[in-house]
């Protein structure tokens, strides 16, 4: 995904979708590029319209749930609500203490 995200950056700031390119983007972010997953990446966007891609793409993200389910509570139902908002703060803080650590791995890695 890191490689296809620097091609993007590359095509949409105007310049040529190239390994080089691609590269010094990676370099610039702290990340040690695969030659191969580069050429790969270069190969399969060459000739083809970034423009279009994205809007292909958008049009199949659409489709794919996303969860979520339950509507918007009606007007009147804000008040319980609110009421209930202290204590869902207080599990929350409980949480990100156990979610900070980043199990061996970090975004780019």
């Amino acid at each position: 995904m890191r490689y296809v995200a620097a091609a993007l950056l590359c095509g949409l700031a105007g310049g040529e979708v190239n390994a080089a390119a691609i590269g010094k983007i990676l370099k610039a972010a702290g990340i040690d590029a695969d030659g191969a997953e580069v050429e790969k990446v270069v190969s399969e966007l060459a000739g083809k319209n970034l423009q279009e891609l994205l809007v292909e793409g958008k049009g199949k993200i659409s489709s794919v749930p996303s969860g979520g389910g339950a509507g918007a509570p009606a007007a009147g139902g804000a008040a319980p609500a609110a009421a209930e908002a202290p204590k869902a703060a207080k599990v929350e803080e409980v949480e990100e203490e156990e979610e900070d650590d980043d199990m061996g791995f970090g975004l780019f890695d």
